[in-house]
């Protein structure tokens, strides 16, 4: 029995330093870095992709990386990211040749946009958009903008604040969320007359699935219908106060999502923040006013045939 209860209590004790070991080398270790490829791209900057890549950064990037006190894409710290990920900050992607990304090449910054990992090989967690999905047009629009002379993006020498990760963001960096693969096809846009097909390329590509599936650490960013619980709601963003705003059901489901919603209703929820029967919502959520009335139309089209999920989620932080 003293034999069998040693053997035990080793055991224990190998499985509790193995433990200790590897959660030491994750912290230590960090998120991880990739070997990069240098690819050889250029943009052709011209009025139309520098019109359409604003309207992009607009509803996709302003919202994180734009800091009130600079007036421009300096980057501030991500209030609305959960706590669960550390204490997070978007970076400076100015033209600024220092501290910005003035000295990026086209195709580095397509490798961010595309794979989520920046020059120096350090892999984005998920807190940053990532966008397979999008055309190749729309992102070369992107890159256009951040090329041109939009004081949005006018070179200021703000110095980055570094992330402070948490140990479940290096861990789950290292074990569930990696690079992605680089188109191996023309990624095309969508037909702007198909009301389900624009639908589904702006939710995707605008990342209202992340937010309003059912956790952060679940995404699957290269399918999104297969995230758990795929814009069920439910996820935990935090308000400017730091308090836990529940992401709401955008699943047909009509006792607990937007089933019984008029396409009136739905577009004046999405564009003006006024939701039928209920207070305005509020920050993280911000009124998407730079979608044509069309394409918020067609996100409720889409959103209208994806499978219903019956989750009633409480109105938070009011």
């Amino acid at each position: 029995m003293k034999k069998l209860l040693k053997f035990l209590l080793i055991i224990i004790g190998i499985v509790v330093a193995a433990g200790i070991c590897g959660f030491a080398f994750i912290q230590i270790r960090g998120v991880p870095s990739y070997e990069t490829k240098k690819i050889d791209y250029k943009v052709e900057v011209t009025p139309e992709r520098v019109e359409r890549g604003k309207k992009l950064a607009l509803l996709l990037c302003v919202h994180c990386h734009k800091d009130a006190n600079t007036g421009t894409l300096t980057g501030q710290q991500m209030m609305d990211a959960p706590k669960e990920f550390g204490n997070i900050f978007s970076q400076n992607i100015t033209q600024d040749k220092n501290f910005g990304i003035g000295s990026w090449t086209d195709g580095e910054l397509l490798t961010l946009l595309r794979t989520g990992v920046k020059r120096d090989g350090q892999y984005s967690p998920p807190y940053m958009a990532k966008l397979p999905h999008m055309s190749d047009e729309d992102v070369n629009s992107i890159i256009a903008f951040l090329r041109s002379d939009d004081p949005l993006v006018a070179a200021s020498n703000t110095v980055d604040q570094p992330c402070e990760p948490s140990f479940l963001t290096k861990f789950l960096c290292l074990v569930a969320f990696k690079p992605l693969k680089f188109p191996d096809h023309a990624v095309t846009p969508p037909d702007t007359n198909n009301m389900l097909e624009l639908g589904k390329y702006l939710v995707y590509n605008l990342d209202c699935w992340t937010c309003h599936s059912a956790d952060f650490k679940k995404m699957n960013v290269e399918d999104p219908p297969k995230t758990e619980g795929y814009l069920g709601g439910g996820n935990k963003p935090l308000t400017m106060e730091g308090t836990v705003m529940l992401t709401q059901n955008l699943t047909p489901d009509p006792e607990t999502g937007i089933g019984n919603w008029t396409e009136e209703q739905f577009v004046n929820a999405l564009k003006n923040g006024i939701v039928p029967n209920g207070p305005p919502l509020r920050y993280p959520m911000v009124p998407y006013i730079y979608l044509t009335d069309h394409e918020a139309k067609a996100i409720f089209a889409y959103l209208k045939t994806v499978p219903p999920i019956k989750n009633k989620v409480p109105r938070s932080g009011l």
